[in-house]
């Protein structure tokens, strides 16, 4: 049906055109949708016609003279981020050598190319802390964008590389499986090295996106149980990894009536509050207090031993809790029963994954791990009931199928 909102919608299909189409438009004039119209600076726009997303707009950024380049923003660097940042002249070191962009520096290509990557976008289907959330609770994509909210809060406050920050943060959690931290048990048997997330989305899912060194090295290294990461940029997004997840999936909690905030440690909520915005608000300043004034990225004792003690509880009363480890095990069950089909049936893999790889072989089981931990939640579900015979009542809870 064509309604009035959708002819005006359609009706800004080319734009508004500013400058003079021919000479009866006047020196000082502009043309907007066939309507000859003063021009608001006195000049009319000279050269090709240019189009505006709206008919009264008027501003004007210039002169400019020219763009900002990647040269322009590798010398701004040189020159006001702190000693010890991560600078982009010089780096950017890919397995594949590439020409430089001409307007982004090389992290800015990797942010970008994270954001637009198909592992980035399944994010939204993989679960945080609840199998299949509600519609106010996280997904693994929104706590990779809250992550991304607090590191380059910190980094920017530091007067760190924003640009290696925020691709570090929203690539860091790419090779998460379905169903949560529990996707980590389900398909570690399968390859010679274990499943890590951070490892495995460094290694392998971020893979065909050629990023930095640097970046892939932040990424790998995130988990405070891993190496030390090589740049502060990525020592920054493991604090504020922790900071976002212990805050965020409290909240979470607490919509969900599983907690309540009156139960926090008498610590947290003293020291930090018992609200996200107070909670963040208290571990992103004692970050930039303590690194400022030390020259060291990390905490205070009491701040730390209070988001220490925050995140204890989070383990006893939210990921630990009966039904949580319930839901693990399913997940578990779930995955290594697609994972043992798939490699058994390696002809049923995506074309972009298919060989000429024997069945139940190791590469064939390398193979089905990739392929499965690329999963969202639902589409893993679905799967193993089409293919395995999975029974429906052995799924995590709130997955729901269609009654046939």
């Amino acid at each position: 049906m064509t309604t009035d909102r959708s002819r005006t919608w359609a009706s800004t299909m080319a734009g508004y055109r500013t400058a003079r189409p021919d000479a009866s438009a006047r020196p000082g004039s502009a043309v907007v949708g066939g309507e000859v119209l003063p021009h608001p600076h006195g000049t009319a726009a000279s050269g090709p016609g240019i189009r505006r997303a709206h008919a009264g707009s008027s501003f004007l950024v210039g002169p400019l003279g020219r763009g900002w380049s990647r040269l322009d923003k590798e010398a701004f660097e040189a020159e006001h981020l702190v000693a010890g940042a991560t600078r982009s002249h010089g780096a950017g070191r890919r397995l594949v050598d590439e020409e430089p962009d001409a307007t982004r520096t090389c992290f800015e290509r990797d942010r970008d190319r994270i954001l637009h990557s198909s592992a980035f976008r399944r994010l939204a289907g993989k679960t945080q802390v609840f199998v299949f959330p509600d519609d106010h609770q996280r997904t693994r994509l929104t706590h990779a964008i809250e992550v991304a909210q607090v590191a380059t809060s910190l980094a920017s406050a530091l007067h760190l590389n924003l640009a290696l920050t925020e691709a570090i943060a929203l690539g860091h959690d790419c090779g998460h499986g379905p169903g949560g931290h529990a996707s980590e048990d389900a398909l570690d048997p399968y390859v010679d090295e274990g499943y890590d997330h951070a490892v495995w989305g460094a290694d392998v899912v971020l893979t065909p996106l050629n990023l930095c060194q640097e970046t892939l090295d932040g990424i790998r290294n995130h988990s405070w149980s891993r190496p030390t990461p090589s740049t502060p940029e990525a020592e920054i997004v493991a604090w504020a990894d922790r900071i976002a997840y212990v805050c965020h999936d409290f909240e979470d909690a607490v919509s969900a009536g599983l907690v309540t905030p009156d139960r926090l440690p008498e610590a947290v909520r003293r020291r930090c509050g018992s609200t996200r915005r107070l909670q963040l608000a208290s571990f992103i300043e004692a970050v930039v207090e303590a690194t400022i004034s030390t020259g060291e990225i990390g905490m205070h004792d009491e701040v730390a031993d209070a988001l220490a003690a925050f995140r204890l509880f989070n383990y006893e009363h939210i990921y630990l809790r009966p039904s949580s480890v319930e839901q693990g095990n399913r997940v578990v069950r779930l995955l290594r029963a697609l994972v043992e089909h798939y490699a058994a049936h390696p002809g049923l893999l995506p074309p972009s994954r298919l060989r000429d790889i024997d069945a139940s072989s190791p590469e064939a089981f390398r193979e089905a791990v990739t392929y499965v931990g690329g999963m969202t939640d639902r589409f893993a579900c679905t799967q193993a009931v089409a293919l395995v015979g999975y029974p429906v009542n052995d799924l995590p809870t709130g997955f729901d199928l269609p009654t046939r």
